[in-house]
């Protein structure tokens, strides 16, 4: 499994707005793609205008070519687009270890 980490920025004072798109296109519309596994949202207490999006895809290629290549990826971007402050920072990680 793949962990795609997206840290983003909105400017402040439109948290709740975005509270409540980034968890709609996530449930409407990432929740659809070929590989998708589950996710995590958490937005910054000492920065409330960052947000670490968490998402787990079956494999590298679920995102980077299934889910940015498709339909879906506009239908994402026109829910939660309008709010970036700047370009989102995308990365992906494997699993190391974990607690039980």
């Amino acid at each position: 499994m793949i962990l795609e980490i997206a840290d983003i920025r909105i400017p402040t004072g439109k948290q709740a707005e975005f509270d409540a798109a980034i968890q709609r296109g996530v449930e409407t519309v990432i929740s659809q793609a070929k590989g998708f596994r589950g996710y995590k949202v958490n937005k910054g207490m000492e920065s409330p205008e960052r947000y670490i999006l968490m998402i787990y895809w079956e494999t590298l290629e679920n995102h980077t070519v299934d889910f940015r290549t498709g339909p879906l990826f506009a239908q994402w971007r026109a829910i939660v687009g309008p709010f970036f402050a700047q370009p989102p920072v995308v990365e992906h990680f494997t699993l190391v270890a974990k607690s039980a």
